[in-house]
């Protein structure tokens, strides 16, 4: 490249583009905007790395609250970093203030559940009640674990690995059941039936047993041993419940959970001989002559 060449580059670099504000915005400028959004992203990713490294000599912790610093100290670097690219451009920060105000009246109108979702995000990161990690139960009946916390949405993971992107204002308006917000682990009721007539003692030292070889069991808590209620009297069975508290690993597969203790307990109550009974019906059969339902010939209308 010639010297003429490179300073009409130079000098196309300089030149004014268009104006905003009074202030004439060239391409070296916005050349400049890219360049600090990009390090600022940067850093960014630097400092998280860095927080990581921290965590990981500290077991105490949490993965959590890491998770929440991370996104916190990513939009507080990214706000910095917008004011600072304005700022190199010449742009007055309180002109700019101005004109956020006036966008501000505009979000209001078209982006309303943008920020909603937004301030919702933020809430959660603050208030931990919902944090990554977490397994959660939704108001449609989906179970699924906290994956991400995003700027607008977050991620749930079923157990069918099924990624469900939910809008982070459902969390703060609707109701959210957080099967390890407080503790991980959780007690269950897994309902069966027996044939009137059986031995309830039978029955219940054929649950605990069924329980006890099922390796989602709590073990080593005498406060949260197994349990056999007898719950209802149904119109084919007995109806019991075993409740079982379940160990940590346990907690995040209701469905496969159930599966395992119904089949122990079948196994259970077969080999005890305890009969789960199927439903049954009473029919009563009411006798009739068809003669005696009929009106005697005396008391037939005689034909004309």
């Amino acid at each position: 490249m010639s010297n003429a060449q490179w300073d009409s580059l130079m000098n196309w670099f300089v030149q004014p583009l268009f104006e905003v504000g009074g202030i004439a915005i060239t391409a070296a400028g916005i050349f400049r905007v890219v360049l600090i959004l990009v390090a600022t992203w940067w850093i960014s990713k630097l400092a998280q790395a860095a927080m990581g490294r921290i965590a990981a000599h500290r077991p105490n912790f949490s993965r959590a609250s890491l998770y929440a610093l991370n996104r916190l100290l990513h939009y507080a670097l990214l706000t910095l970093g917008f004011a600072i690219a304005l700022s190199s451009l010449g742009l007055d920060l309180d002109k700019f203030a101005l004109f956020a105000s006036a966008l501000g009246v505009g979000v209001g109108f078209g982006l309303q559940n943008t920020v909603s979702n937004f301030v919702a995000g933020l809430m959660l990161l603050f208030e931990k009640t919902l944090k990554v990690g977490d397994f959660i139960e939704l108001e449609s009946g989906i179970t699924g674990e906290v994956r991400e916390i995003n700027f607008r949405s977050t991620v749930v993971t079923t157990n069918d690995n099924i990624d469900i992107v939910v809008p982070n204002s459902a969390f703060v308006q609707g109701h959210v059941m957080n099967w390890t917000m407080r503790e991980v682990n959780r007690r269950v009721h897994v309902p069966f039936g027996v044939a009137y007539g059986s031995n309830k003692e039978l029955v219940r030292k054929a649950v605990l047993e069924a329980a006890a070889n099922v390796s989602h069991t709590l073990t080593g808590d005498d406060a949260r041993r197994p349990q056999v209620w007898l719950v209802g009297f149904g119109d084919s069975s007995l109806d019991f419940e075993l409740v079982v508290w379940l160990a940590q690993e346990a907690v995040k597969r209701p469905g496969a959970v159930k599966a395992d203790y119904l089949w122990a307990i079948e196994t259970a109550l077969g080999k005890h001989h305890i009969e789960i009974p199927f439903p049954q019906r009473d029919l009563h059969i009411r006798s009739w002559s068809r003669t005696a339902q009929l009106p005697a010939m005396s008391d037939r209308p005689s034909l004309p």
